[in-house]
């Protein structure tokens, strides 16, 4: 009696199971399963040097506006600062720009990104920094871009001791020495900074327009807000071209 009652609920148990299934979709579920599947994040990228005034003014007025926006939602943003410096050899001097000045605030920002990778923090930071930065004058020693630095750090509450141990144990030189390592390897050669790339490939004078090719980029503007008041055609629209500090300038 017993094994009979079983071997019936056992055929329930499968006739149910079969019913369910043969009125299941698979089709619904994967189209359903796909539609929930966000299109992949935008790599912009953001070559620059902190005292050349075309990248301060990008990073102020321009590169803010993806933290004012839902843009961030849809790009992975990289800062790089290295810029046009170089290594001298033998000794792997490295020469900024700018002057020492530049290399100093460079290895402070580079300092900064590893320390705090959350990419508001240490956006926040720099920002401050080139802000201040305006009143750095010309030959200016590093005792004021020392005081520049700390002022923001202070300001939006960053240990100092943490960027002061990492550019005086040499970490900060190493990190800037693989920014520059990235830098000299981009295909093609950066001629210019700032040197804006969207998915590896160069805006080149056009990176002031970078809204426009991120947005071109997603694969799903309307998802995005920012993008909906930025024309698809954009890019081809003739523009006058934006400023830059040259590899080759004094």
């Amino acid at each position: 009696m017993a094994s009979s009652q079983l071997l019936s609920f056992l055929f329930l148990s499968l006739l149910f199971i079969f019913i369910y299934s043969s009125h299941s979709s698979p089709d619904n579920n994967v189209t359903k399963a796909q539609s929930q599947v966000k299109p992949k994040k935008v790599n912009l990228s953001l070559y620059y040097e902190s005292l050349c005034p075309y990248c301060r003014s990008f990073i102020l007025s321009q590169l803010v506006k993806v933290f004012n926006t839902d843009l961030l939602n849809i790009i992975n943003l990289r800062l790089v600062p290295w810029g046009n410096a170089q290594v001298v050899k033998p000794n792997k001097t490295i020469t900024c720009q700018h002057g020492e000045d530049e290399c100093y605030l460079n290895t402070i920002h580079a300092c900064a990104i590893n320390i705090w990778p959350d990419l508001r923090k240490h956006f926040n930071f720099i920002y401050c920094i080139e802000n201040q930065g305006l009143h750095i004058k010309e030959g200016q020693q590093s005792a004021g871009a020392d005081a520049v630095w700390k002022a923001c750090s202070a300001r939006l509450g960053m240990d100092q001791k943490l960027i002061k141990n990492c550019y005086d144990s040499g970490y900060g030189r190493k990190l800037l020495l693989q920014y520059a390592t990235e830098t000299n390897d981009l295909h093609p050669k950066h001629l210019y900074v700032p040197w804006v790339t969207v998915n590896n490939q160069p805006l080149y004078d056009k990176y002031e327009n970078f809204i426009t090719y991120v947005c071109n980029a997603y694969k799903d503007r309307a998802l995005a807000k920012a993008c909906m008041s930025h024309s698809p055609k954009a890019t081809e629209e003739k523009s006058s071209i934006s400023p830059v500090c040259y590899v080759d300038s004094a």
